[in-house]
């Protein structure tokens, strides 16, 4: 179930990252609320997540879902360039989240 947490936690740390850029800076109320509803959301799944998987583990498995997550929405809804080094960047970062849950318990 931890992992299930830290996945869906992993999600939310995706919509509270885009809704935060859509709120300009917090100046507007919907993405502002959504931002924070989803960011609070996030921190408690990953929270249960912690309580049987290692801090490390969770943590990095957390912020790279959420990395890789944001960095596609930025280019599928953003339209933020696409090029070889970027695409390598995050391919990099999706092989060391894998890495990281092979080698946990």
């Amino acid at each position: 179930m931890s992992w299930i947490y830290l996945f869906l936690a992993g999600l939310l740390e995706i919509i509270w990252a885009s809704f935060m850029k859509q709120s300009a800076g917090f100046t507007r109320l919907v993405p502002s609320l959504i931002t924070a509803v989803a960011l609070i959301d996030s921190f408690v799944l990953l929270a249960l997540a912690m309580r049987t998987l290692p801090l490390g583990t969770a943590y990095t498995v957390w912020t790279g879902i959420g990395a890789v997550g944001a960095f596609l929405v930025g280019i599928w809804i953003f339209g933020e360039p696409v090029n070889a080094a970027r695409l390598i960047a995050a391919g990099l970062i999706v092989a060391g989240l894998l890495l990281m849950k092979l080698s946990s318990r």
